[in-house]
């Protein structure tokens, strides 16, 4: 297969996303007529019938919907070059991008980089964090499309190198006026006979929950879905039901939001997560120095903690 042109993966794109060879076109600024030349070429290219002529547009085959996705990622990977390189030409000397989960952004994980950049020596260089899902974290990392990731460590790390980070612990939160509200602590399957506000199926708190509610055989029932921890406070200070945090992201919100929370019992409840990549020696410099700090600003914590 001869090398694919990024101007024709952007037009690909552009059509996949819009259904519309006329208009992707006015959005990208080029005419129709053009659009399908490249979009012909590029279908020679690959060796396969990327889109399906229909009566108002387009929708791609099978064949290119797998293109669809190794594009974006080309597109992506060449715009961080475009970026680096001006970030480079301003007196940038080092950058790293920073995969990481939705957990450690929320708690730990900005306060260590923040820390990192105010280093003297670190002043030359730009950390980029990305929140993403531990499975796409991991592909990405395998792939190569991202040199360092911060995860739960229970995901599937085969292939990689990885150092222990932080750990954190999952707690209840509940309205004040829940029955679950007035205990000290409980165990989760004290908790399934109630209403849950949960995360994405995708996320590693809906995935531990599954697997602990499985493991009692009891069906966990969720009276609301939300996509952040902020959302699913909210619909806990609505009493729409209970949900299973982190403590090191409650505890400073509680008392602002008027909840109340009650650590789980169970000892899969505290979590560990991990500073994870393909190879330490393949690390550019920065990444290298980025890793270290992390590492020590976690053996600190430990410390402090223990103490």
């Amino acid at each position: 297969m001869r090398d694919l042109d990024l101007t024709s993966l952007r037009l690909f794109v552009a059509v996949c996303e819009t259904r519309n060879i006329a208009r992707a076109g006015e959005q990208q600024h080029i005419v129709a007529s053009a659009i399908s030349k490249r979009l012909a070429q590029l279908e020679d290219v690959v060796g396969e019938t990327l889109f399906e002529r229909r009566r108002r547009g387009v929708t791609p085959t099978a064949a290119g919907e797998i293109l669809l996705e190794h594009a974006r990622a080309m597109l992506a990977s060449a715009d961080r070059v475009a970026r680096d390189m001006a970030d480079h030409g301003r007196g940038v000397k080092g950058q790293v991008r920073l995969l990481a989960s939705m957990s450690s952004i929320a708690e730990f994980l900005p306060d260590d980089i923040a820390d990192f950049l105010r280093t003297p020596a670190h002043h030359d260089i730009r950390v980029d964090i990305e929140e993403a899902l531990s499975r796409d974290l991991v592909r990405a990392l395998r792939e190569g499309s991202a040199p360092v990731g911060v995860c739960w460590d229970a995901a599937d790390l085969e292939g990689l190198q990885a150092w222990p980070y932080r750990r954190d612990r999952l707690a209840i939160v509940a309205h004040p006026s829940h029955a679950i509200a007035r205990r000290r602590r409980c165990s989760f399957e004290e908790t399934l006979a109630f209403d849950h506000v949960g995360l994405p199926a995708s996320t590693a708190v809906h995935t531990m929950l599954a697997r602990a509610a499985a493991i009692i055989g009891r069906p966990l029932s969720y009276r609301a879905a939300v996509s952040t921890f902020d959302a699913a406070l909210r619909c806990v200070r609505a009493n729409l039901g209970i949900a299973v945090v982190p403590r090191e992201v409650i505890d400073p919100l509680a008392a602002s939001f008027g909840l109340r929370v009650v650590p789980l019992s169970d000892a899969w409840a505290e979590r560990r997560f991990a500073i994870c990549f393909r190879s330490e020696a393949n690390l550019s410099p920065a990444a290298k120095l980025l890793v270290a700090h992390l590492r020590g600003r976690a053996a600190a914590s430990a410390l402090n903690a223990s103490s």
